[in-house]
């Protein structure tokens, strides 16, 4: 399990002075591309294939409060990829400075083509990466309809 140290910074605390929720996106955002970059997912290899990650969904579920003043750890696993590359999903627990779990952090994604702006399957060169990390005991293989778990569509205006 890959883990991440986080100093709480007082721009990261909201109105009621505890951490703010837009901290938990940008501490589980920060972790992951730290960890794609220490494994090769560098910006110079993300050039080289012109692609970039895309976020299908973030879901935060919190335990507990905390806040500023105290260090904080964000942890990764890989619990899903697709046979190709093309969908990925991760998870994300904070912890306190005692070792506390005090949210969690669903994400899943996918790889875009930053000049056709269609989804594409990893590289070879960059899948290889992905193949060598750990995997936690429910790790599965994502397929497309695992992206349609939620059934959410959009709904224009003019069609309310």
């Amino acid at each position: 399990m890959y883990i991440k140290d986080f100093e709480i910074r007082w721009n990261d605390i909201d109105a009621n002075r505890h951490l703010a929720n837009k901290a938990y996106i940008e501490f589980a955002a920060h972790t992951r591309m730290s960890f794609l970059t220490e494994k090769g997912f560098d910006q110079r290899m993300l050039g080289k294939y012109d692609i970039g990650p895309v976020v299908f969904y973030e879901h935060i579920y919190y335990f507990k409060e905390v806040f500023y003043g105290r260090p904080v750890k964000v942890s990764l696993e890989i619990t899903g990829l697709s046979e190709d590359g093309m969908f990925f999903e991760f998870r994300h627990n904070f912890y306190d400075y005692k070792g506390r779990n005090f949210a969690q952090c669903e994400m899943m994604g996918a790889w875009m083509d930053l000049n056709s702006r269609k989804l594409i399957p990893l590289p070879e060169e960059m899948y290889k990466f992905l193949e060598v990390i750990e995997r936690p005991k429910d790790f599965r293989i994502l397929t497309k309809e695992d992206t349609r778990k939620f059934n959410k569509k959009p709904v224009n205006l003019e069609d309310i």
